[in-house]
């Protein structure tokens, strides 16, 4: 079951450390089956409030998802982000084919 990674950056402070970190975490994908599928666009809120942008990348589960963030080549670059950023970062659990959302309901 694929898991994600998502982030909410409300601001980003563009300057040679995020610069680098963007030109880095490619590769850090690679070896965990990470892709991006959401990146540097801006959400159309439909409710509420949601300042900033937003960052899916998908993994093929969530043992290769905390692989990812938990990996040498990963935690090398987060303080090039952290530092130059705000927001929330978490990892998520995926719904496998075929889920209908009743089932959470018990039906």
């Amino acid at each position: 079951m694929s898991a994600f990674a998502i982030a909410h950056l409300r601001s980003v402070e563009w300057g040679p450390e995020i610069i680098e970190y963007l030109k880095k975490i490619d590769d850090t994908l690679v070896p965990h089956g990470g892709a991006f599928l959401i990146h540097g666009s801006m959400p159309e809120v439909l409710e509420g409030e949601l300042p900033g942008q937003v960052v899916v990348i998908r993994f093929p589960d969530m043992d290769k998802a905390r692989a990812w963030y938990d990996s040498p080549a990963y935690q090398a670059i987060l303080p090039l982000r952290t530092r130059n950023s705000d927001g929330i970062a978490f990892l998520v659990q995926g719904v496998p084919d075929g889920y209908r959302a009743a089932a959470l309901a018990g039906a």
